[in-house]
């Protein structure tokens, strides 16, 4: 086994045996990000001469006893909306293509203060406004989406051109395009990850997360992440909590809610099957199974895209009037579309997302995390517009891939997406795993049991 193709805990277990050291990890990642990115196109930019600099650094520091924890040594890509000082932060965007930031923020100086190493900034939709990435290509096959918008940063860690990487999630961006390339993708709490430095989409419903190869991962970037910022009007002052997930399998009085209604309609049949089948999996590990009922269903859509749109017109307000020739077509649109739209409706989505909080409190007393697709379909064509579902029934691409994941941004409650199979056409499957706000814990137990009980998942093919 090569060292690109370690998982974050196995390559932190080498190093901290000195087994393995930085340097030869950092090397064989920056050696895999030459072969693949031709055909994957994932990075923005590679910092590979900053990363193997940094990676002696972290080898002196292993040699003479001063580990900084279990990140140190470890290559990261982050997402190219989050600002590292003296780099482009671009957003995948020619509107941002001159702009440097003076200093690190918040998620990418923790990273670093943990000891992660930087290879790159990773591709993203432009403005993270959209949910395919259309730069970047899946991992599994290079004629099908990489799904959005943290397309770049999922199909690094598919590919093992990066041991972890950040992405943010307004809709569904963390976990669609790790459902989508066959990685696990957490969009925590909403404020338990703090957002300065981050370019930002949509400031009620943006998140910041992990994006890796297993649940156990998840949970080691997360405790680097997490923690209060008085620069993030948002961030939570939250307990400190051990993420870690146990070692064991066993979930015994745990209860898991299946939807019964809205996760599984228009659904495909593989991605259905592959989903059930693992949650049947998670009763035989001693969860009791509940039916729930999702509340509020027919309002999700009109409620996230009446919060979304109008504050990411409110956010591009000038560069949109001044430079609007610079945008891609598809998101100029929708910025545009934006300054229509009342400010009744902006209000109305904010009364309606505060009365669906509710429900889904009402709802998650009842079971302790809630089991569904995360996307209802694997990854589509290049330039496919629309999905057609068996009744008939044709959905655009992206509104199908939002559909199932809008929910956790509206109410803030933490999401974990995890791979729970493969189609018939070889394309990854997710499912994903909701629970209370904070709740992060009670995820990762059931994601790692899972994970536990299947074989270790490859890198994808590319």
């Amino acid at each position: 086994m090569q060292p690109y193709e370690l998982s974050l805990t196995a390559a932190a277990a080498a190093i901290r045996a000195r087994k393995l050291s930085p340097v030869e990890l950092v090397d064989s990642v920056l050696d895999r990000i030459e072969k693949v990115e031709p055909h994957l196109e994932a990075y923005v930019t590679v910092t590979a001469e900053q990363a193997r600099r940094a990676a002696r650094e972290a080898e002196r520091d292993v040699a003479d006893g001063r580990p900084h924890g279990p990140l140190h040594g470890i290559p990261m890509g982050l997402k190219d909306l989050i600002d590292v000082a003296g780099a482009a932060t671009t957003a995948s965007s020619r509107v941002r293509a001159d702009h440097r930031a003076k200093t690190d923020g918040t998620v990418a100086a923790r990273l670093t203060a943990a000891g992660a190493i930087l290879v790159g900034k990773t591709h993203t939709h432009e403005f993270a406004y959209g949910l395919t990435t259309p730069q970047t290509s899946n991992a599994w096959d290079r004629e099908r989406v990489a799904g959005g918008s943290s397309g770049g940063s999922a199909v690094a860690v598919a590919a093992g051109s990066a041991t972890f990487a950040l992405g943010t999630d307004t809709g569904g961006s963390i976990r669609v395009p790790s459902a989508l390339n066959g990685v696990v993708g957490l969009k925590p709490t909403f404020g338990l990850v703090p957002r300065h430095g981050v370019t930002s989409l949509s400031w009620s419903l943006d998140h910041v997360g992990p994006i890796t190869r297993t649940v156990e991962d998840a949970a080691l970037v997360l405790a680097a992440l997490a923690g209060h910022d008085t620069r993030d009007p948002a961030s939570l002052a939250a307990p400190a909590t051990t993420y870690r997930p146990g070692a064991g399998t066993d979930l015994t009085g745990l209860r898991v809610g299946v939807p019964r209604n809205y996760y599984f309609d228009h659904v495909g049949p593989e991605v259905e099957a592959a989903v059930r089948h693992a949650i049947d999996r998670l009763e035989s590990l001693g969860a009791r199974l509940v039916e729930v009922e999702i509340p509020m269903t027919r309002y999700i859509q009109a409620t996230q895209w009446g919060l979304m749109v109008p504050e990411a017109t409110a956010y591009h307000e000038h560069t949109l009037r001044a430079v609007p020739e610079l945008y891609q077509a598809d998101v100029r649109t929708l910025l545009e579309a934006g300054e229509l739209m009342p400010a009744g409706d902006y209000l109305r989505a904010q009364r309606s997302r505060t009365l669906m909080r509710q429900a889904w409190a009402r709802v998650l007393k009842e079971v302790d995390v809630i089991a569904a697709p995360t996307v209802p379909a694997t990854a589509v064509q290049a330039g496919q517009p629309t999905i057609t579902w068996p009744d008939g029934t044709a959905e655009g691409v992206s509104d199908a891939y939002v559909r199932l994941s809008a929910p956790a941004n509206v109410t803030g409650v933490p999401s974990l997406s995890v791979p729970v199979g493969h189609d018939t056409a070889g394309l990854p499957i997710g499912m994903q795993l909701l629970g209370r706000p904070l709740g992060e814990a009670a995820l990762l137990r059931v994601g790692h049991a899972y994970e536990q009980t299947q074989p270790a998942r490859e890198l994808a093919p590319v």
